[in-house]
């Protein structure tokens, strides 16, 4: 593939994903000099999606509110921002630089690559599931058309009780609609809490007023005239619905990866310096399977994060790595979910914990789960307890532990009782 070799071509970043804004922004902060294209397949500027499902769902923010950035940014910067073109092929050379092509035939030359592609919502394999007024919630044109229906709805069946589906759930609680959130596993957020967060969300919504079933078996969606009337389950039961949102989780976007021959395996593998097999391409965010970056995990655990801290700390990684420097992944991950009135908050990752710790103080909607691993404090979740939340992220940033048997107290404040207990301290993040 011939290039033409008299001018640099610089950065190609394609997904203008909160991982790809931030990576443009860290690159410049550090000095890179060579042209940056950031390349969105959506007719939206870059947006902050955390709001979909939320704020701007329920009208208290307006898309406007949602852009990342005002136009005069990416001049200023000169960032050259591209939307609505999906790449569809990729022309690589051995030394990272290569050509991608659009569906429209665009073509866009580089010199380096920096894939944030993001996830897509995953879709429901059940009969019925092509009726009109089933949705999902992942991009801005599907909050559009959520909102647009809502209004007009009474019924709202959400399918998965995830953090996203949960969110929906109560916001649309709080509209007026009468919501029924159907869940196939045995607890809420199965995958992201330990038992005592999932059991509190499920007392908490229940006692709102929001219908939440678990261990059920999905058998079809039903409808009339093309359009959805409810969710059919295993035992025969008919659930009501005008509208079923469906937040089963997301699928990495790796085919342009494996287009590349690049490796991958639930998200596109990378380094701890944000480096795709080939050694010149960078992969970041959602879309990438990274090394556990917890000080003490296993050498050979691996994992995905979906977060916006996650995109932002591991732009700042890759773009280290663009501008010729190492630095590993070592930021503490956090996350965060509004529901309704209650106000999650994870530090750290609680895979592999072998004892969890719950501090109560009697305040009726607080809670804290502390988890520990061999002895060492690894994680938390923290419901509407964000002292403890940054006493916990806090620890962790700096290597300390606190004992579990004095963790229980309410009384005590953790950062008072830390120690010193984990691995070696993290470096203090690098800020752009």
């Amino acid at each position: 593939m011939a290039q033409d070799q008299t001018r640099s071509h610089g950065l190609l970043i394609i997904g203008a994903s909160q991982s790809g804004v931030a990576l443009a922004g860290s690159l410049r902060a550090l000095g890179y000099q060579d042209p940056i294209t950031l390349l969105g397949e959506e007719d939206h500027r870059p947006y902050q999606r955390p709001a979909l499902s939320k704020e701007f769902l329920q009208d208290k923010v307006d898309k406007e509110k949602l852009i990342f950035r005002a136009h005069q940014y990416w001049d200023d910067h000169r960032i050259e921002l591209v939307k609505g073109e999906r790449v569809e092929r990729i022309e690589k050379n051995p030394d990272g630089s290569g050509v991608a092509r659009s569906t429209t035939g665009a073509e866009f030359p580089f010199d380096r690559l920096a894939l944030t592609v993001g996830a897509r919502a995953r879709r429901l394999e059940l009969d019925g599931a092509d009726l009109g007024g089933v949705l999902y919630l992942r991009n801005a044109d599907d909050a559009l058309e959520l909102k647009a229906q809502l209004p007009s709805a009474e019924h709202l069946v959400v399918i998965g009780g995830g953090f996203i589906g949960l969110e929906a759930a109560a916001s649309a609680h709080a509209m007026g609609k009468a919501v029924t959130v159907l869940e196939v596993g045995p607890r809420l957020i199965g995958r992201a809490v330990g038992e005592e967060t999932s059991q509190f969300f499920l007392d908490a919504h229940r006692a709102a007023g929001i219908e939440v079933r678990l261990g059920v078996q999905l058998s079809r969606i039903v409808g009339e005239d093309g359009r959805v009337t409810g969710v059919e389950l295993g035992d025969g039961t008919v659930v009501p619905a005008d509208i079923v949102l469906v937040g089963i989780g997301v699928v990495p976007n790796t085919e342009l990866a494996e287009e590349l021959g690049l490796e991958c395996g639930n998200g596109i593998r990378v380094d701890e310096y944000a480096l795709a097999s080939d050694g010149h391409t960078v992969a970041i965010g959602d879309c990438a399977n990274m090394p556990n970056p917890i000080p003490g995990a296993p050498a050979d655990e691996r994992l995905r994060l979906e977060s916006v801290n996650n995109a932002v700390e591991h732009a700042k990684v890759a773009a280290y790595s663009l501008t010729g420097r190492r630095e590993e992944y070592r930021s503490i991950p956090w996350f965060w979910s509004n529901q309704g009135p209650y106000k999650l908050q994870i530090a750290g990752l609680s895979v592999g914990h072998d004892r969890t710790v719950v501090r109560r103080d009697g305040t009726d909607g607080k809670l804290c789960v502390l988890y520990y691993r061999d002895g060492r404090l690894i994680a938390a979740d923290c419901v509407n307890s964000g002292v403890d939340f940054l006493d916990v992220k806090a620890a962790l940033t700096k290597g300390l532990t606190v004992p579990a048997d004095d963790a229980a107290d309410p009384a005590r404040r953790l950062k008072e009782l830390a120690v010193s207990g984990a691995p070696e301290p993290l470096p203090a993040t690098p800020r752009s």
